[in-house]
């Protein structure tokens, strides 16, 4: 790009013009590219997976190191700029852009590395899930991360972190060993249990408010290579009585079987009638991790709920499952989500799900409950800024759809359905799923620990420049 001068937003929303000299300097002092809106990869780097996310900002530094995301930090604190972080890019509010500020871009930081003989992996903070997942899986080892193999594993973590392997292994956070993060004023500084123990208190499930990661390491467990895993399918009108079941069902299921529910429309799946594609179904997603016919036996149960309109139920790959609902949620359709954590998926929880699926404004749209429990519930409510250790069921309402002209009727179906479920909830919340008209649930979100969050802001991030988030702002 040619060095002129250019216009940016700070983050208290005034504009700022900073010179061409600082501009060249910030350049060359880059290893990797500094972008503007006229330069090739411009638009890669400010598209993120929801579409309803269009965002312009004013520069790109698309970093390819540590001393890249130092640089960039510096600059954009020495002149007060609204600051984006990108990792994956996957963050339903749109955090990873901004528009008029800086773009700090780490898509392209993707290395992984594991240690099979410590069973740790260590991972760069532009990582999706399926990096991760390839390269662990090498060694037959793996570690809680979320259920869409294109997500950040960065965002995933500093958010909390759960998927199939949560009941057994506990959330992503609970396997975080350590992290190297340059906080807002340029520095690197590793946090661990026992170097800046408060930040990695903070870090783990506080977001990305006290800096950039950029290593996590983490803890691994044997897990597959194979899986048994799949999906029972159920009718709308058998909801009632089998989500009923299912909850009986999963107080006495063992830490090496995970079950999901998703209810929606039928995609065409193969295994599926072709008259049952566009109904209203129940599906049950089922993983277990260990020995198959004790998974089999395990999961019998679910194949008596009602009549099942179709089984693909078997063992395969774990990398596979990880990766099984990806076609549904492809990048670059509209997204809008609500979510509640329940301790239990009692009767009036029930009956809202299902009269909200007899109304869906689209068939891409769908009620998901992961169900965590077992594992993620051990770690004392305080032991790290993810506090909502009593969530058994993490309840995503997801709003899909293609076009703009759905947009208000896909957010009106979302949101009816929250306020009407909301009763049956614990008023805590995830903080990933949280959109960005949402502002009123940050406290929910965080929980009782905000006050020890605020002190580790007003520590490391006094002047918020890392305020593109769930935001927890500093005094003052």
């Amino acid at each position: 790009m040619s060095m002129n001068d250019v216009s940016f937003v700070r983050g208290n929303g005034e504009s700022v013009t900073v010179g061409a000299a600082a501009i060249a300097k910030l350049k060359t002092a880059l290893r990797g590219a500094l972008l503007g809106p006229d330069d090739e990869g411009y638009d890669q780097a400010r598209t993120v997976w929801n579409a309803m996310i269009d965002r312009r900002p004013a520069m790109v530094a698309r970093c390819a190191g540590v001393a890249d995301i130092q640089q960039a930090v510096n600059f954009a604190r020495q002149h007060g700029l609204l600051t984006a972080i990108k990792g994956g890019g996957h963050n339903i509010a749109g955090n990873g852009v901004c528009d008029g500020g800086l773009l700090i871009d780490l898509s392209r930081l993707r290395s992984v590395r594991g240690d099979p003989l410590a069973r740790v992996a260590h991972a760069e903070p532009g990582v999706t899930l399926a990096d991760f997942d390839h390269e662990c899986q090498a060694f037959g080892l793996a570690t809680p991360v979320g259920i869409n193999s294109t997500t950040g594993l960065a965002g995933l973590t500093l958010g909390a972190g759960f998927g199939w392997l949560s009941r057994k292994h506990g959330m992503t956070i609970d396997n975080l060993l350590a992290a190297d993060v340059v906080t807002a004023d340029g520095k690197l500084l590793r946090a661990d249990s026992k170097e800046n123990p408060d930040l990695f208190w903070a870090i783990r499930g506080g977001g990305g408010n006290f800096g950039i990661v950029t290593r996590f390491e983490f803890k691994l467990h044997p897990i597959g290579p194979e899986v048994l895993a799949g999906l029972i399918v159920y009718p709308l009108k058998d909801a009632a009585a089998a989500l009923r079941s299912y909850s009986k069902f999963c107080q006495n299921l063992g830490t090496d079987t995970s079950v999901w529910v998703v209810l929606r429309k039928a995609p065409p799946l193969p295994f599926l009638p072709p008259s049952v594609h566009g109904t209203e179904v129940v599906i049950f997603a089922l993983c277990h991790f260990g020995d198959a016919a004790a998974g089999q036996k395990a999961i019998e149960p679910l194949r008596k709920l009602g009549t099942v309109l179709g089984e693909h139920v078997g063992v395969m790959p774990y990398c596979a499952w990880q990766q099984a609902f990806d076609p549904l949620l492809t990048p670059g359709s509209r997204n809008y989500w609500k979510s509640h954590n329940f301790t239990e998926l009692s009767d009036g929880a029930i009956d809202v799900v299902i009269k909200s699926i007899g109304e869906l404004p689209s068939p891409h749209c769908e009620i998901f409950f992961g169900l965590i429990g077992g594992a993620t519930t051990k770690p004392a409510s305080d032991a790290m800024a993810y506090s909502h250790r009593n969530a058994i069921y993490v309840c995503n309402v997801h709003g899909r759809w293609e076009t703009a002209a759905e947009d208000k009727a896909g957010i009106a179906w979302a949101r009816n359905f929250f306020k009407a479920i909301a009763p049956f909830a614990t008023g805590g919340v995830y903080v990933n799923f949280l959109t960005d008209d949402e502002p009123d649930r940050i406290r929910a979100a965080y929980g009782p620990g905000y006050d020890r969050l605020v002190a580790a802001k007003k520590k490391y991030d006094p002047q918020n420049l890392f305020r593109m988030n769930q935001n927890i702002r500093p005094p003052g």
